[in-house]
């Protein structure tokens, strides 16, 4: 639980009676690879935050064809923010891509939470803001205005994820298909 406070707290520092009721509500639990978090379709109910492994949220287009929107490593926070939000099912799906572990806290509780707790809801702001807005900004300019390549560039850039994907899943985030991304990397000799 520590390094699940320690991220909270670079976002917005917690007190000590919030972080012991945000631990109370929260628990650790581990998915093996491959196994479905949150089903397209299901209400989102939990928030979760990556101790281990590697998550997918992806959606499934009328071809059956996965499309990833997004991964998360380790000390990231991942949910379906919209479906909870709004309380209607989630538009994605979260699956574990390799073994994971994962804190997850019910969402329900959590905004409870954020109402009664500045603090909480400081933290839960700021993390809105940097990651499902400044982060996430640059990646929806991209993908309209960059080529695969150059998408595919950017993420052989990021290592330490890059090298954890597989050639489908790299196709799949790009929008292009297997054999255009052999293409790319033939072209770029990777």
């Amino acid at each position: 639980m520590d390094e699940f406070i320690s991220q909270i707290n670079s976002y917005h520092q917690l007190s000590p009676l919030t972080i012991e009721i945000l631990k109370g509500i929260s628990s650790e639990k581990s998915f093996k690879k491959n196994e479905i978090i949150l089903r397209e379709g299901d209400l989102a109910r939990y928030y979760y935050f990556v101790k281990s492994g590697l998550l997918g949220y992806y959606t499934i287009d009328e071809g059956g064809k996965i499309i990833y929107k997004l991964f998360f490593e380790e000390n990231s926070f991942c949910a379906s923010v919209s479906s909870i939000i709004q309380g209607i099912p989630s538009h994605f799906s979260i699956r574990a891509l390799e073994d994971s572990e994962v804190i997850m806290y019910p969402a329900e509780t959590f905004r409870k939470l954020i109402s009664e707790h500045h603090d909480l809801a400081l933290f839960q702001i700021a993390y809105l803001e940097k990651n499902w807005v400044v982060k996430k900004e640059p990646l929806e300019i991209n993908l309209k205005s960059e080529t695969a390549k150059q998408r595919y560039i950017t993420l052989y850039q990021n290592e330490k994820l890059f090298d954890r994907l597989k050639q489908h899943e790299i196709a799949s985030y790009l929008g292009i298909t297997p054999t255009q991304l052999s293409r790319i990397r033939k072209e770029l000799n990777l």
